[in-house]
């Protein structure tokens, strides 16, 4: 049990497991995910078209309408026959997404952008979640409430009692469940190592001591085995199983190299980004099968978990132009170009690594100005020989 200033550091982290619905349960989750999907919708519509006449709605309102008033209508009696905490979840999903809105265009909230809440589709990954009163862990069993009892593959004890449970039918076939359940923070040893990483296709990540991490292609690699009838993407179908499998293999990697750079580094560094705006240049589907943003939440949050530092530095910072020996800014360069020399020290820089020394001395010295220590040199500071993964609960 960790403890920071005598006080008990408790996270929250989600924990997953397969289970297997009957034939029987596989029908009522269905009509379950469809009732939820129904609700989520309907509260983005009676609040689109109560913002549309300039009036205002409360939530309790909300939800009064499309659960409660909605099940004694022809339209939705429908609903009844799911469990009400389901749907009432969903009703606080819509809530939820409107705020992020709300909060984002406001610039109230944190992180990326959010857009206007969507409508969510019968295609695709499918999800419905249950508060502690909808379902009860039986021995081997999951019993969710208006399903029945779902067999449950423990591949490892949960840390608590949950306090959710969210249902999920992946566009595979599969089906999981996600319980939310508080443990105790485990920082890792403190260790002297810091890193700056540079996040690429050439390469997936170049570390600041020079490491190169190979990107993996997941998407690529499945397409070259699929043949020729499946070697294009728009041939796929989307939601199918060899969708499903990129998916998992790129995020079970994104796991192991997350915790790598987290166990091994007592501060990691990254760049902020704009990965938005690169998937809509020719380089968006090479960026998709990156990766990027999943790998830096991932980061983010292992470290977190872990009692270590991550943050990232501005995006407009010149790290590829300026050398990371002498910290002369010699202006943008070509993608092409992947090895250069300073024109002032001569030092012979590999592109990546260079921005990568550079985004770890940008981190310090930001870090070391948070702390009160004094203003942001305006040259890199030479970063040295910097050092630089099981899934986790999240």
């Amino acid at each position: 049990m960790s403890q920071a200033n005598g006080i008990l550091m408790i996270v929250q982290v989600r924990y997953r497991y397969r289970i297997y619905p009957a034939p029987g349960q596989l029908q009522q989750l269905a009509r379950l995910f469809g009732c939820a999907r129904v609700v989520y919708n309907d509260c983005l519509r009676l609040r689109e078209e109560c913002h549309a006449q300039g009036g205002r709605v409360t939530d309790a309102e909300v939800q009064r309408r499309v659960i409660t008033l909605a099940k004694l209508t022809t339209e939705r009696a429908w609903l009844a026959g799911v469990a009400s905490v389901a749907l009432v979840q969903a009703c606080n999903d819509a809530r939820r997404a409107y705020k992020n809105w709300f909060g984002s265009l406001a610039g109230r909230r944190k992180g990326r952008r959010i857009g206007h809440p969507r409508p969510r589709r019968k295609h695709g990954r499918q999800s419905a979640r249950f508060t502690r009163n909808g379902f009860a862990l039986r021995g081997e069993r999951l019993y969710i409430a208006k399903v029945g009892a779902i067999r449950i593959e423990w591949s490892r004890p949960l840390p608590s009692q949950p306090s959710s449970v969210t249902v999920i039918r992946e566009p595979d076939g599969r089906y999981y469940a996600s319980f939310v359940v508080e443990r105790a923070a485990t920082p890792l040893p403190a260790c002297d190592r810091e890193v700056g990483i540079d996040l690429g296709l050439a390469s997936l990540i170049a570390t600041s001591d020079g490491e190169l991490i190979v990107n993996p292609r997941f998407l690529r690699a499945k397409e070259r085995k699929l043949g020729r009838a499946q070697r294009s993407l728009s041939r796929k179908q989307k939601g199918s199983a060899n969708r499903a499998k990129v998916r998992e293999a790129r995020l079970d990697h994104a796991h192991k190299l997350a915790l790598q750079l987290v166990r091994d580094n007592q501060a990691v560094y990254a760049e902020d980004l704009c990965v938005s705006g690169l998937a809509r240049t020719r380089l968006a589907r090479s960026v998709s099968d990156a990766g990027w943003s999943q790998l830096v939440r991932l980061i983010e949050e292992k470290a977190s978990q872990y009692g270590r530092t991550f943050a990232k530095i501005g995006r407009f910072e010149p790290t590829s132009q300026a050398c990371s020996a002498c910290g002369l800014k010699d202006g943008p360069k070509p993608l092409a170009v992947r090895v250069w020399a300073c024109s002032s020290c001569g030092a012979v820089h590999d592109r990546d690594t260079n921005a990568a020394r550079n985004i770890l001395a940008a981190g310090r010295a930001d870090r070391l100005n948070a702390c009160g220590a004094g203003v942001r040199p305006p040259s890199p500071v030479v970063a040295g020989a910097e050092a630089g993964t099981h899934r986790s609960a999240a």
